[in-house]
Parts: structure tokens; C-alpha cells; sequence
């Protein structure tokens, strides 16, 4: 016995106690109303409802004359509710505390099967690591799983090898895997900020306004150039700008109402927004057209470029100070200090080689559907289609989420959006 466990009073031995069956109201009652008569000790309790099944499990201290009136008395007192009765006693107890999990993995799929979870088992005992503990936290829409597990002498640093394991399993499996260290420090995060374009939205705000000037294609070519990394970002964004020059600036009205929003985007901030997040959106597009979105989804910060405009035209330039990679980095710390926050407790969301910056000073950075160069110093990878994926990676069930839609007037699974 260890110095922080708890003694056991004199004349008692350990036993595990545990029922399964139905889940009816009254069954937790019946279950310590007789152990409480027969004197138990109790040292620790494991209750779980899995799709109406009840699994009820204590860990005591109990008289070991009193085994068999205290076996026979709860079969008889939970046999109207349908439960099976069991107490393991003797050298199969182990008198251990609940394991202290180094790392917690989610795993995201549509679908995820069998296969896919015994590789990833598979995978974690290579290195040596159990898996404390598994809970689904989300069954739409997408399933997820979060794996407790315990990297055996942990040391920082330790995990880089199954991280790069996990990274091509997901590739392999098409599912997405993401690690990172448990402890109270994951539930520190505050800020999440996300990229705009094919991140928050589903378009490109440049190649929307281009299409008024029938360059849609050309920028297009340009933009998927400067996000695999290929171009400097400010010069590509200059010149893709300059296709602007002479277009009335009602197009801009015109664009922002057609700007439409990534599956679960609007459920992703809103559930932030009620469990006390901060939320921010910093982007290599203009802000005349996000500032409408910006305070429609209710977001504390929003930086982007801004349209030069004159007598009522677009120039063809951009004022001020770009937002490219260095620039997101500088504003997400700017925001946390804002926020009087550390940068550990920042996420960012981006999908564009102009995220890389942002994405590795943050406390955790998640790669959207995004470029093999950003993928590459990304903390987590999503590469489903609904935003809201990225909550599951905080650790936020869907249960959450869903009871924060509900309590913002939203009855209900909402719709995605």
C-alpha cells in the first residue's frame, strides 16, 4: 500500500462489487442500501449508462464472513430491476489507484470500425502504452472516440515517435488521430482562432471578388499556389488584388452575402462562445467583407486586409499592414495577451501554408482539410468535412455541444451549419 491510498478499516479485506443490467431509477439506491447494512467501506465507484445498460462497480472494504449474505442480499434486492450480481475477492483485487493517463487520442471516422480501433491498439502497445480508459464523445456527425492512455516512464518528449506512427495509421486508415498530453493543462485552452477561407468559410474571398472581373480561374491558380507554400504570400496577394483594380465596390455587399459557412461552423463558435471561450478569426482576406460575419458569429477578435477604395472603386491595392504568416502568428498572441492569456492556451485552425506560423506558436494547432505543408506542423489533423470536429479535439462531447445549442434556443440536434 502506497502513502496516498486510503487504509482499509481492521477486519476488512478488498472485494470488487459490480451489477450490470437495464438502467432503472432506484438500482444505485438498492445497491448501497445493502452494502451500507452489512458495514462496507467504500474506496472508490465506477457507475457508466452505455445506451441504457447500467454498469455499476465499487471498489471496498468489506467483512469476509459477510460475502455470501452480502452476494445473496443484493441479487435479491436488484433482481425486480434486471441486474446480474457479481464480488471479486482475493489475489485478482489489486489494491491500485486509477491510472494517472499521460496522453489522451482521439479518433474521428465516418465510419469508425472494429479494424481501424484494433490497429490503433495495436499501434499504443508498440510503445508500450495501455489504454486506461475509451468513451465515445461523439456519434454525429462523425464518430468519436477518446483513448486515456498511459505511456509507460513517460518523459517530455517521449511521444514525437508515436506521433509520427499515429500520423501514418491515419493515412493509412482514413481516420483522423490526434494526440496530446492529458492533465489539467488541455482543459486550460481559452482561445481558438481560426483561419477564414476553407476554414471558417467554405470559399476563397479573393476568388469571389475575381469572378466580378472574370480573373476567377487565374487567381484561383495563384491562391492554391501561395497555400501549398509555393509563392510568397504577400506578393501573391498584391498581385492577385491588383485583378480588382476598377470594380465597383457594391461588390464586396455582394460577396459577403454569398460567403457560406463550413458545415458546423456556426455550432463550433456558438458552443465556444457559451463555455466561456474566447473565439477570433484572422485572415488573408478583407476584412470589408468579414466584419458583418465577424459580429453575426459573435467573435471577440477579427483581422484581415483592407480593400483600398476610392470614389467608390477598388484600386487594385491593399492598405496598411498585410496579414500573411508572420502577421497571423504576431495577432494570436497579440489576442491571448489581450485576453490575459499564455500562449499555451491558444488553439488555431487554419488549412493554408500561411497558417504554418500561427498554427506552431499556438498551444495546440489543428490542421482543416489542409495542405501537406501545414499537416506537417500540426499538433492534430481533421480531414472530415464538419467543422465542428475540431471541439471533439478539445475534449467537448457532443452531448455538450448539443445541450449549448439547446440552451441558446437551438432544441435538439441542429442542423450543420
Amino acid at each position: 500500500m502506497t502513502a496516498f491510498e486510503v487504509e482499509l478499516q481492521e477486519g476488512l479485506k478488498h472485494a470488487v462489487v459490480s451489477t450490470t443490467g437495464p438502467d432503472r431509477p432506484g438500482v444505485s439506491a438498492a445497491f448501497f442500501a445493502v452494502l451500507a447494512q452489512h458495514g462496507v467501506q467504500l474506496l472508490d465507484v465506477s457507475q457508466v449508462d452505455f445506451r441504457g445498460r447500467l454498469m455499476l462497480a465499487a471498489f471496498v472494504g468489506m467483512d469476509p464472513l459477510s460475502l455470501t449474505d452480502v452476494e445473496r442480499e443484493l441479487r435479491a434486492a436488484l433482481w425486480e430491476y434486471g441486474q446480474r450480481v457479481t464480488i471479486e475477492t482475493g489475489a485478482e483485487v489489486r489494491s491500485v489507484s486509477r491510472p494517472r493517463s499521460t496522453h489522451v487520442l482521439v479518433a474521428l471516422g465516418n465510419p469508425v470500425t472494429a479494424g481501424q480501433v484494433s490497429r490503433v491498439g495495436e499501434a499504443l502497445a508498440a510503445y508500450g502504452a495501455n489504454i486506461d480508459r475509451i468513451r465515445g464523445i461523439s456519434d454525429y456527425p462523425v464518430t468519436g472516440l477518446e483513448f486515456r492512455v498511459t505511456l509507460a516512464d513517460y518523459r517530455p518528449g517521449d511521444g514525437k515517435p508515436i506521433r509520427q506512427t499515429l500520423a501514418e495509421l491515419s493515412a493509412e486508415e482514413g481516420i483522423d488521430l490526434a494526440i496530446e498530453h492529458a492533465g489539467l493543462h488541455r482543459r486550460a485552452k481559452r482561445l481558438v482562432c481560426f483561419d477564414c477561407d476553407s476554414t471558417l468559410i467554405t470559399g476563397e474571398v479573393i476568388e469571389m471578388l475575381a469572378a466580378h472581373a472574370g480573373r476567377e480561374a487565374e487567381v484561383a491558380e495563384v491562391t492554391e499556389r501561395a497555400m501549398r507554400g509555393e509563392l510568397d504570400f504577400e506578393q501573391s496577394l498584391r498581385e492577385r488584388v491588383a485583378t480588382l483594380a476598377g470594380l465597383d465596390a457594391a461588390v464586396i455587399d455582394a460577396v459577403a452575402a454569398d460567403i457560406t459557412l463550413t458545415p458546423g461552423a456556426r455550432t463550433t463558435i456558438r458552443t465556444l462562445n457559451s463555455l466561456g471561450y474566447r473565439t477570433a478569426v484572422v485572415s488573408g482576406g478583407f476584412i470589408q467583407v468579414l466584419e458583418g460575419l465577424a459580429a453575426d458569429l459573435e467573435l471577440d477578435y477579427v483581422r484581415a486586409n483592407t480593400l483600398e477604395i476610392v470614389d467608390g472603386k477598388l484600386t487594385g491595392r491593399v492598405v496598411g499592414e498585410v496579414v500573411d504568416r508572420q502577421a497571423k502568428a504576431r495577432l494570436l498572441a497579440e489576442f491571448a495577451a489581450d485576453s490575459g492569456l499564455s500562449m499555451a492556451q491558444t488553439v488555431a485552425v487554419g488549412d493554408g501554408a500561411n497558417d504554418i506560423d500561427m498554427l506552431s506558436v499556438a498551444g495546440l494547432g489543428i490542421a482543416f482539410n489542409a495542405k501537406p505543408a501545414l499537416k506537417e506542423v500540426a499538433d492534430a489533423s481533421v480531414n472530415h468535412p464538419f467543422l465542428d470536429s475540431v471541439l471533439y479535439m478539445l475534449g467537448i462531447p457532443r452531448e455538450e455541444i448539443d445541450s449549448a445549442a439547446e440552451a441558446a434556443g437551438h432544441g435538439g440536434r441542429v442542423a450543420l451549419r
